[in-house]
């Protein structure tokens, strides 16, 4: 049996990032779900001592913590095992080639009860990007070819969490949606933060000249965001998740309530009906 092979380039994604960085990168999603991130660390009651944070770019992210330790989103993290009481994987996981072995080596690297949080994009962004790529491509192709990067869905993503030993694991999104003038300022702004197309089967050739002008026109007639604009949308997902502890609180077992919901809540049992009744 072949080994598939890897869904990301690293080497064509390390070449996007540091034009992007050459050329003034981008960074607004960064500073956007940094501040998330931030709010969600004032709501925790514990202070952390020894943070770390793993990113492609590390600036936006090291703003919220000062003096954190900064290491790569490389396929073995630069993370010394049981070293950290946090950890933030700052929207780069949906490049990893294998997301569970990020989350893996994220959990070994915290003491016992020490907090990850980490945030990628979701299976929604660039939704409307894919939906005209995909329709001009195969107008004037017939077939098609992978240009942007597939992304999970938030149940999948919440599920990884537990794959990966975490305790406590919750999954939520924020949607954001963006504007441009074209769909040509839109593929601009993606090179710009570094998230121009480095998948392993992106295609080497040239793509047809009519292709973009026409993905751009679908773009905008099916696309309109007011003021011959066109939206764009980028969901954030945030994984949450702490290393186990025997002091943590647990679920309690099954059938092992002390009391009656309807007696806590002060409220009237209604039996129901027996199989076979009446609708109505």
């Amino acid at each position: 049996m072949t080994t598939p092979p890897p869904l990301t380039d690293r080497a064509a994604l390390a070449r996007n990032r540091a034009r992007a960085l050459r050329q003034g990168a981008e960074l607004f999603l960064h500073e956007e779900s940094a501040v998330e991130i931030k709010e969600r660390l004032n709501e925790v009651n514990k202070l952390f001592t020894s943070p770390a944070i793993v990113a492609g770019f590390p600036g936006p992210w090291s703003a919220i913590l000062p003096g954190a330790t900064i290491v790569g989103d490389d396929e073995a993290l630069d993370l010394e095992p049981n070293t950290h009481d946090l950890i933030i994987h700052g929207l780069a996981m949906h490049w990893a080639n294998d997301p569970v072995g990020q989350l893996v080596q994220c959990r070994k690297a915290l003491r016992p009860d020490g907090l990850f949080l980490g945030v990628m994009f979701g299976g929604r962004t660039l939704s409307e990007l894919r939906a005209a790529l995909a329709e001009a491509e195969s107008r004037l192709t017939g077939g098609l070819s992978a240009r942007v990067l597939p992304m999970g869905e938030i149940r999948d993503l919440g599920a990884l969490l537990q794959r990966a030993g975490f305790a406590l694991p919750v999954a939520d999104t924020v949607k954001k949606t963006v504007t441009y003038r074209t769909a040509f300022h839109l593929v601009a702004d993606l090179r710009a933060m570094g998230e121009g197309n480095a998948l392993t089967a992106r295609q080497r050739r040239t793509s047809p000249r009519a292709l973009f002008p026409e993905a751009a026109r679908i773009y905008a007639e099916n696309f309109p965001a007011g003021d011959d604009r066109i939206a764009a949308t980028f969901e954030l997902i945030f994984l949450t998740g702490w290393a186990p502890d025997p002091g943590q609180q647990q679920p309690l077992r099954p059938g092992s309530a002390a009391a009656r919901l309807a007696d806590v809540l002060g409220a009237t049992e209604t039996p129901l009906g027996k199989p076979g009744g009446s609708k109505h």
